[in-house]
């Protein structure tokens, strides 16, 4: 992760500055911080930072304000990473910002436990990836639709699907499931087959993918 430029934005005072601490003990380029999604934008604007790292709920509403920074910022500059760190779960903000492509995660605070997980995160995202919260994904696993867009997937296919929205590479779902990576290969193409995804890029596709995961209750 050393080299990677990061902006921090968090109204929380302690939270902010030991997120910025913890990235900059990693060998991270903590570029700078805010408190507010104006300041995060004006930093953002004038540092084009890898990875930007912000709460969704920011002054002066605390409602959606870093959920629209987000949104501004994937927009002005999508060669940029978001990661966006939440309070409470909702699907339909990590859906929203799910739906802008690569570079895009989020994570609920409470559920952050490890340290490591939370900075592979974070490079995920900064390396285009997509991560989602498994605690959303268990949620809405749990309180499937009953026409069920997933219903012609194998229960491999599903579980290999399930590690896609929780933002797993191909390798590292083969070591989650015990299998090779080539068979995990296999069940991400009938996966991305069986759902009739349009023909786009390969990545495109497995956010696709994971998007009508997430909208299966």
């Amino acid at each position: 992760m050393t080299g990677l430029r990061v902006v921090v934005a968090e109204d929380d005072v302690l939270l902010r500055e030991g997120i910025a601490s913890l990235l900059t003990r990693e060998g991270l380029e903590v570029l700078g911080q805010a408190g507010d999604a104006g300041e995060l934008m004006k930093l953002v604007r004038a540092t084009k930072p890898d990875l930007v790292v912000a709460d969704v709920r920011m002054p002066p509403t605390h409602t959606t304000e870093g959920l629209r920074a987000a949104r501004e910022i994937r927009a002005e500059l999508p060669g940029t990473g978001v990661l966006v760190l939440s309070a409470y779960a909702d699907v339909d903000q990590a859906m929203e910002l799910l739906a802008g492509g690569r570079g895009i995660g989020y994570l609920l605070k409470s559920r952050i436990t490890d340290v490591r997980e939370f900075l592979g995160a974070a490079e995920r995202v900064a390396n285009g990836g997509s991560v989602i919260d498994p605690g959303l994904v268990s949620e809405l696993v749990t309180a499937r639709r009953r026409d069920d867009p997933l219903a012609v997937l194998s229960a491999r296919e599903r579980e290999v699907l399930a590690q896609m929205a929780e933002g797993q590479s191909n390798s590292g779902i083969a070591r989650r499931l015990w299998i090779t990576e080539g068979t995990v290969e296999k069940h991400v193409r009938a996966v991305l087959s069986k759902l009739k995804l349009p023909e786009t890029d390969d990545h495109h596709r497995r956010v696709l993918a994971v998007l009508t995961f997430l909208e299966a209750r």
